[in-house]
């Protein structure tokens, strides 16, 4: 348990999901799923570009990943660069995904981190500066379209 040898190399394919976010005017976090040493998908919120209620980081990676079988994801890993959401927890509990890699929590601490960890599911927070960076960046130049994603007026 904890971080493992190659928690930084699959975060690098989040982050640089969330650069592309960033690029194309929208909410910069990004994700990947990834079982058995492999990308399975990589996504980032593209709320902003797609006009979409639900396409966060990670939603948008399980849908890079197509359907898969239910051993696949329990074996998988989601990283993700920031505190999952409420919704984005729901899909990682539905799919059953048993381990989840942040980027950093500190412009965002979600309550689905601890109800995460009460189902079970294993947290690893990195705390790594440039996805904060990125967060922070964006909050204070939108933020009207940060509430909006996070479902606060």
């Amino acid at each position: 348990m904890g971080v493992r040898p190659d928690d930084r190399q699959f975060m690098e394919v989040a982050i640089e999901q969330a650069r592309l976010g960033r690029d194309e005017g929208g909410v910069p976090i990004g994700a990947a799923l990834v079982a058995d040493g492999r990308v399975l998908g990589a996504g980032h919120n593209r709320r902003v570009q797609d006009g979409s209620a639900i396409r966060h980081g990670e939603t948008d990676a399980l849908e890079a990943a197509g359907r898969l079988p239910a051993p696949v994801y329990a074996r998988a890993t989601m990283y993700t660069t920031l505190s999952p959401c409420d919704m984005c927890t729901g899909a990682i509990l539905l799919y059953k995904i048993p381990r989840v890699v942040i980027g950093e929590n500190r412009t965002f601490l979600s309550p689905g981190e601890a109800y995460l960890r009460s189902r079970g599911v294993e947290v690893v927070n990195l705390d790594l500066p440039e996805p904060r960076a990125l967060m922070e960046a964006f909050v204070a130049a939108r933020p009207d379209v940060w509430n909006e994603d996070i479902g606060e007026p």
